[in-house]
C-alpha cells in the first residue's frame, strides 16, 4: 500500500495550478501552489495585496480549502487546513519564480506582494499511476479480461 501522505507531498510538487478558498466565504481562484524545503508541512501561495484572499487573511487566519486536479502529477485531493497571511521574507525568497516575477513590476520587493501559507490539516485525495493513457488502458484490459482496473489508490490522510 502507497504511503499517501509520502505521495501528496512528492507530487504537489509538479503541481502547476489549484483552487484555493476559505471554507465558508467567497469563491475558489487559481493559484499556483509552492513548496519551500526549509519549511516542510506547508503550501505557498504567492497573490497580490487587495485580492479577496489577502484581504480575509490580513488580520486573522482563516479555514481553507485547497483543490487539485493534476492529471500529469496523476493528483487529484480536496484538502481542508488554515489559511494565513505571512511576512516571511525568507519563504518569500525560496518560493519566488520567474512566473511571480511577472505579475509585480517591482519584483519580489513590489508593495503589492502578499505571500500566503496553507497548512494542510486533512486530505481527500487520488493518487494515479500513468495519466490518461494508463487510465484508459487499465479501464480496456478490465473490460477484456473481467479483472478490477488498477487505477491507483484513494484515501483520507490527516497532516
Amino acid at each position: 500500500m502507497t504511503d499517501l501522505k509520502h505521495e501528496f507531498w512528492e507530487r504537489i510538487k509538479k503541481v502547476n495550478a489549484s483552487m484555493l478558498g476559505l471554507v465558508n466565504d467567497g469563491p475558489f481562484v487559481a493559484m499556483s501552489p509552492q513548496l519551500d524545503d526549509d519549511q516542510p508541512g506547508h503550501i505557498w501561495f504567492i497573490t497580490a495585496k487587495g485580492t479577496d484572499l489577502s484581504k480575509a487573511v490580513a488580520n486573522t487566519d482563516q479555514k481553507a480549502r485547497m483543490i487539485i486536479s493534476d492529471d500529469s502529477a496523476g493528483l487529484y485531493a480536496d484538502v481542508t487546513g488554515v489559511l494565513r497571511h505571512t511576512a516571511d521574507h525568507k519563504a518569500l525568497d525560496d518560493v519566488w519564480s520567474f512566473v511571480a516575477d511577472a505579475w509585480f513590476e517591482g519584483g519580489k520587493h513590489d508593495p503589492g506582494v502578499v505571500l500566503l501559507c496553507f497548512t494542510p490539516a486533512n486530505a481527500t485525495l487520488s493518487i494515479t499511476h500513468g495519466g490518461g493513457a494508463r487510465f484508459f488502458y487499465e479501464i480496456a484490459k478490465g473490460n477484456l479480461t473481467g479483472d478490477k482496473p488498477d487505477i491507483g489508490e484513494h484515501g483520507q490522510i490527516t497532516f
